[in-house]
Formats: C-alpha cells, structure tokens, sequence
C-alpha cells in the first residue's frame, strides 16, 4: 500500500520516491505501447500517469467506446515493470478538445459543467461507474496492479471553487472501490490551492521551473503532504499560426534536478506527448492563463495535430537530447539516494529498437468525389454542432435571401470556428473566427451556404463547453431564416462509393494509391495545400494548415500496411493539392 507524509511517501513500508512520466494511452496506437513504455523504463522512471478523456469513451449519451484501452494500458505499463497514476477526470485539460468533457452534455448543462448540479453529477456518475472498474481491478496490492494514486478532478483551482463537488467525485471515487492515495493538482498560489484542494487528500503543484518557490507555496498550505510535482513542464503545445515551441535542455535538466534536491516526486509533463489524432485537439485563448482579465475576447489558437511537447520522447517515440539530460539526472539522483529509488521488478531496462522509416516519394491524388453529406435538417436558425449530434466535423448550413432583396451586407454571427461562404454558388469568402473579412454582399434570390468547420473546442478557462457552427446570418439587419443543416462528421473517413478520375479542388475527398513493399514510420506533408484532412487507410491522422508551424503529419507504422494502401484528403481551402508527400524526417516548425 502506498502511504505518506510530510518525508515522503512509503510504499509497502518501503521509502519511494516517485519518478514518473506522462504518456497518454489516447495519444499514440495501442501497437506502440509496449516500446514506449520501455523506453520510459530505460530513461530511469519507476512510474508512468495517465489522463482519461471522457469525450473518447462516450461520444454521446450511453454510447460507450474504447473502454477496454485503459485496462489494457495499464496492464502494459504492468508487463515493462512501472506503476501508474491514473487522471479519470472528469475534467482533463490536456490541450485535448473540450478538456475530455463530451460536447453533448456541456451543452446541455452549460456554465453548470464542473459544479454540484445535479444533472452535471448524474452524467459524471453513470460514466464512472462503466469506468473505474478497470481503474480499481489494477490497484497495487491486486495480482497484476499498478495503481499508485487516483486524481480528483484536474485543477480544478483554476476554474472553480464548488467543494461540494469536489467532495462528491472523491466519495464517489471511494464508494466505487478506490482504495489507493487520492490526489489534486493546482498552481502553486495560494487562490488555485485553496479552490482546488480537499481536506484529508493528497494536493500537488504544477509547475514549469522555480520548484523550490512552488513547493513553499505548497508547503504553507499542506505541511503534512509530501512535496510532489504532479506536472513539470519539462516542454509545451503549440498552436497554428504561432511558433514551434522548445525548452533548452540543460535548462530542463536543472529544473528537475531541484525538484529530486527539494524532496519533491516528479512527474514529467510530457515524458512522451504523442499526436492529436483525428479532431481530437483542443484550443485556448492567448494571455488568458494568469494576466488577462477577459477571456472571453483575447484570440482564439487552434492546438497543432501534433503533441510532440518538445518531449524527453518525441512523436515518434525517439530518445531526444532531453532522455539523455533526465537519465543521467535520475541516474545521479539514484545513485545519492540508493534507498527512495526502486521499482515494481529488477530488470535491466533498455532502449527498443526504432521502427524503420520509409524513403521519400510523392503520391499523386488522382480519383476524387463529393462530400457524402446525408439529408437536410430544416431549421429557422442554423443548428448547432452539437443541436444537430456532431461533436466534431462539417456542417454545410444553406438559406435563400428573400426574393424582394436588394443587395445588401451579409454578416455572420457567432463563427466557431471557420467556414467557406458561398453565395448563388460562387465562392465569396474564407471566413475565420475572431478575424475581419472583407464585406460579400447578397442580393433577393441569392442561394447562401457555408461549410462551417470546427477547429476544436477550448480546453483550459471559463470557455471550456462552448458550442459550435454559427448562431445567425444577417442580411444588413434582417437576420436570415429558413435554414437546412447537413452535418458530416469526419472520423473516421466518410464513407461514399463515388471516387472517379479528375482534378482535386477545394471542399472535395481526394485520393491516392500507395504501395508498400514493407511497412514503416512515414512523415506527410501536403505542400501545395492550405488547410484541411488527411486520411491513411481511412484513419484520420488529424489536420493540416499551412500557416504551421507543423509542416508534416506523423504516420505510424500500424496504420500501414504491406502492398495497397489509400491516402485520402480534404481541402477547406482554395488549393488545389494534387499529391502528399512521404518525408523521412518530421517538420514540426
């Protein structure tokens, strides 16, 4: 049993300090799982942690999905010989779309999500109780368990301050059979730790340097809780349209050095970052963190495909010069401290071998066909993603200007987050959330359509839950109705039997055949493109802009196979792309 103090923790009596690192099971395919794993091993930790993202599991009401993913990730974790610490939610965060929490319910609950609302509660709970019976069979101290520690909801001190509900998930949490340390993770001030932690239960900091100020912080408010880094930003995300992030690595290095010098467990934030597959990413808003007093107006950043997080890791599961950095920490640390630093069994960990990479070539794009939306829903105002059961995806909403118009402005109301206005048939705008557009105007009779995109939903602050689409279409002051919906959902790729022969062009499926002698890790990029899709074998990598500063879309091995394969793709711009690209190397910016 894991048991703790002021000193640290102890596990089976035995002092530990906890070394872990984060790798999201969501984030990288199941195939890959095991090298991952030991190469965390090899790096020196003893333990890797884990958040669990409610939207994958149950995309819509009842409907659960992939349930079965965490189970078999942490009885993986368990075969190369590391804990866990498992982060169920049901709040994550994670630059994840929504922060893990399912589009249908926050909008249905509203500025009532993260509270003690009844009906908030109710979803909360019949999810973890499909849920956390994974979570409780691996317990340590069961043949087979790993689970050291079990999170209480995700800084919450950053949002909230309802501890009726914070109360409510960790008495849930025990009453489910959760016999393991719980925990919080808040900023280290004084206002997050105060909102975001629970009497009698664990609380931790994160945090990106200065561990010997944030541990103080934490200190005065838990001098019975051992000192514990639950998130070292030993690297960042990024966003479209915004530079590549990287951190210096003796930098990094140092940061962790302090935080073993200070007492302090650790766990790298990211220790393997991995991809936003398929629409999965989230957004932010720029400044809001800690120096802006309005959220709601400061520009909204789309989170890149990739979450490589300048990683100890990187995407493709290499060491980078930050595994080298933080083993020989570790290893230093391991060395001064023989006593805290063990692990679940005796093996020699060592690096897996790399998975090869295929050389580069070109695939041309040379059969196309239409978006197979299904039936139009009628509405006097255009629907809502979320109105219309599309979590992420394409909505093409279409009305008709009364006929007794004369040309007048068109104004679109409440984009989120892009779109390709049309008006009689002709393409008049690209339209972008928070951006001005040059004035189209529309005139009686004029057919008006828009294919609206959704670029992820905000995952951190006060718009978390926000909707989707457009909320009104103005014609000078006369709001537009009439409207019909034709939803798409993107993931996995649309099904349709129409592909024939001709030239790729905006807002149609394009695709190319790709043969493989043998199969490997490939990089693809789409240089001719603006912004859209890109499918391999009808699995949606995710999304490509050519504002970047992502270049290349990382395509693992499993996805490919040996003789035929299908690259798909989809461009929302005004390109024309008529081939992908196959790098040997990634361009992350």
């Amino acid at each position: 049993m894991l048991t703790y103090d002021s000193t640290g923790f102890r596990l089976d009596g035995r002092p530990l300090r906890i070394l872990s690192g984060a790798m999201h099971y969501f984030r990288t395919r199941p195939e890959q799982w095991p090298a991952r794993l030991a190469a965390l091993r090899a790096m020196g930790l003893n333990t890797v942690e884990t958040y669990v993202p409610w939207n994958l599991h149950e995309p819509s009401p009842g409907r659960f999905e992939r349930l079965d993913e965490l189970g078999a990730f942490l009885d993986e974790a368990h075969r190369q010989g590391l804990w866990t610490i498992v982060r169920p939610g049901p709040y994550i965060c994670a630059e994840w779309d929504n922060g893990g929490l399912p589009g249908w319910l926050t909008a249905k609950v509203g500025r009532r999500a993260r509270t003690s609302d009844p009906e908030y509660l109710a979803a909360v709970d019949a999810f973890f109780d499909v849920l956390l019976p994974q979570v409780v069979d691996r317990q340590w101290g069961r043949p087979g368990g790993t689970v050291l520690m079990v999170q209480v909801e995700n800084e919450y001190g950053s949002f909230g301050s309802d501890r009726v509900y914070l109360d409510h998930l960790a008495r849930g949490l025990r009453e489910r059979g959760v016999t393991v340390p719980l925990f919080t993770s808040d900023g280290p001030e004084d206002h997050m730790l105060g909102g975001g932690t629970v009497p009698g239960i664990l609380a931790t900091v994160n945090f990106g340097s200065d561990p010997e100020t944030a541990f103080e912080t934490l200190r005065r408010h838990r001098p019975q809780d051992p000192p514990f880094c639950m998130e070292f930003w030993n690297g960042w995300f990024d966003h479209w349209a915004k530079p590549h992030h990287t951190r210096d690595t003796a930098d990094a290095a140092d940061s962790l050095r302090r935080i073993l010098a200070a007492g302090g467990s650790v766990n790298l934030y990211m220790a393997h970052g991995g991809t936003n597959f398929g629409t999965t990413a989230g957004a932010n808003h720029e400044d809001a963190p800690f120096n802006s007093t309005d959220w709601t107006h400061s520009p909204y950043q789309p989170t890149t495909t990739s979450y490589d997080y300048d990683a100890a890791l990187d995407e493709r599961g290499l060491p980078s010069a930050k595994f080298d950095a933080f083993r020989q920490v570790i290893a230093d640390f391991a060395a001064e401290n023989p006593s805290l630093v063990h692990y679940l069994d005796d093996r020699v960990a060592e690096l897996p071998a790399a998975a090869p990479v295929l050389g580069g070539r070109d695939v041309a794009l040379t059969e196309i066909a239409e978006l197979p939306f299904g039936d139009a829903v009628a509405s006097p105002v255009p629907p809502l993603f979320e109105e219309l059961g599309l979590e992420q995806g394409l909505v093409r909403y279409t009305t008709t200007v009364p006929a007794i118009s004369d040309a007048r402005p068109l104004t679109v109301e409440g984009l989120r987050d892009r779109a390709a206005l049309k008006v009689a048939g002709k393409h008049a705008a690209s339209l972008e959330r928070g951006v001005a557009a040059e004035s189209v105007t529309a005139t009686g009779g004029d057919q008006v359509t828009l294919l609206v995109e959704s670029l992820g939903r905000v995952n951190y602050g006060p718009l978390v839950g926000e909707t989707k689409g457009i909320t009104g279409v103005r014609h000078e002051r006369q709001y537009l109705h009439g409207w019909h919906a034709q939803p798409l959902a993107l993931d996995p790729l649309p099904p349709t039997t129409a592909y024939a022969a001709g030239d790729p062009g905006p807002e149609l499926l394009a695709r190319g055949a790709l043969h493989l002698d043998a199969t490997g890790d490939t990089f693809l990029a789409v240089p001719d493109g603006d912004h859209g899709y890109l499918w391999v074998n009808d699995f949606l990598l995710g999304r490509y802009d050519r504002r970047g500063p992502q270049v290349t879309l990382y395509c693992p091995q499993p996805l490919l196979r040996e003789g035929a394969n299908t690259l798909t793709l989809l461009e929302l711009g005004q390109a024309a792309p008529s081939r992908v690209e196959l790098r040997e190397a990634p361009d992350l910016g």
